[in-house]
């Protein structure tokens, strides 16, 4: 049985992407009125997307973006980001992501030290959005499909030109940015972050809106005001979202006891656990152990 889609993602995300020696990984996403979001979360490696299919509203960095087929997007590194289609839309993107170190980030020549380090450290403000109309536009789009061939055929030596061509979309996104020298700290970005971390480190235990809001040094209202605001969706939904993913990874991984992988994730009532399961994925546990074992 194929996986689930995974919409509650870990906000920052834990898997890897590609290998320890080629952290490079391609992603085809679509998202349907039954499957329409992928949740606020972020990582150490940069995205490189073009839309094949639709349009959507991404969020990077708690702002709105609205996309259309054609669109390319660049997410550096560490950025919150959050795709949701609406209505009967539907979209399908094709997404790279790819670490800086793959490109030499992580070396002590004059190309990490001035320009992929500071991109990794937020340094730099750069385009996430590009058009047709970006001047950057018909290169980087011939550049993906570029990637997209190489990636297919893995011709020998196809990760040298892969590397390259990454460098090369760099280099062209970098010719419209600026350079931050003194970056905001305690940014409502940052207080998202620090809220979805310890969501992720506690969502087995009994989390309270007092216990988030305090994080924030937020009021009670102000703070739910906010989560909703930047997740659309309240904390608890959220919560009770990231425990449902977390179950279905303890399934996957062969527990079988339906009362065990509840409280594990942090639901204390079964008869909950089986309604909020069922609603989020259209079967009951029982259902989904008996498809994972055929």
């Amino acid at each position: 049985m194929k996986k689930l889609h995974s919409l509650a993602l870990e906000q920052k995300e834990d898997a890897k992407h590609g290998e320890a020696f080629f952290p490079v990984q391609r992603y085809i996403t679509k998202l349907t009125p039954d499957y329409p979001v992928v949740t606020t979360h972020w990582h150490e490696e940069a995205e490189l997307t073009l839309i094949k299919k639709g349009k959507c509203l991404y969020q990077i960095d708690l702002v709105d973006y609205e996309v259309k087929q054609g669109d390319i997007l660049f997410i550096p590194p560490l950025f919150l980001h959050s795709i949701s289609v609406r209505g009967n839309e539907e979209i399908v993107s094709e997404t790279y992501v790819f670490h800086l170190n793959f490109l030499g980030g992580n070396s002590t020549d004059i190309c990490s030290t001035r320009y992929l380090a500071p991109m990794m450290h937020q340094e730099f403000s750069m385009p996430f959005l590009v058009t047709k109309r970006h001047p950057a536009y018909v290169s980087l789009k011939k550049m993906i499909c570029q990637i997209s061939t190489l990636y297919d055929e893995a011709v020998f030596g196809y990760e040298l030109a892969l590397k390259s061509i990454f460098l090369q979309a760099v280099f062209l996104l970098l010719q419209d940015s600026r350079k931050i020298t003194s970056p905001d700290s305690g940014t409502p970005s940052d207080k998202l972050k620090h809220v979805l971390d310890y969501i992720e480190i506690h969502y087995a235990e009994s989390i309270s809106v007092s216990d988030l809001a305090k994080l924030c040094y937020f009021s009670d209202y102000h703070f739910m005001r906010f989560f909703k605001k930047h997740m659309n969706m309240t904390c608890v939904e959220y919560i009770n979202n990231l425990r449902l993913e977390k179950s279905v990874e303890l399934f996957e991984q062969g527990n079988t006891s339906i009362l065990d992988v509840s409280l594990s994730v942090g639901f204390r009532n079964l008869s909950y656990f089986h309604r909020a399961f069922k609603k989020k994925y259209h079967m009951t546990p029982l259902s989904f152990i008996k498809e994972l074992e055929k």
